[in-house]
């Protein structure tokens, strides 16, 4: 069992994570112990994930390496970040089962988002 995923950010770029990770993606901000705190980025947590931002100096986004994060609202969520100007990108059948699709966060970090097929 994975307890979180940590995602890299710039300095700075807390205000840009909120946005994305709590605006557009609807989770929740879970306040930093403040020992960590200190170092900057953020943490999220919400439909049985958690992830973390964490301040990378030299920060380069990680463009294949990715969580994948389940999701019920797959075509609303897809919907939005389209309309937010997030690229999305819907896979083939790949993974028997499953519908899903990628985008990036603000700062350029891959996120794919899938969902069991039901029916």
């Amino acid at each position: 069992m994975i307890h979180h995923v940590l995602l890299a950010c710039p300095r700075g770029s807390e205000e840009a994570s909120r946005a994305f990770y709590a605006g557009l993606l609807g989770l929740v901000e879970k306040p930093k112990p403040p020992a960590l705190a200190a170092r900057g980025g953020c943490w999220f947590t919400g439909y049985g994930a958690e992830l973390h931002l964490g301040v990378e100096d030299g920060f380069r986004p990680a463009r294949k390496a990715h969580p994948a994060l389940l999701r019920p609202d797959l075509d609303d969520l897809a919907a939005r970040l389209a309309a937010a100007g997030h690229p999305v990108t819907w896979g083939d059948d790949e993974l028997p089962g499953m519908r899903r699709f990628h985008t990036e966060d603000p700062h350029g970090n891959r996120l794919e988002f899938v969902a069991p097929i039901t029916g």
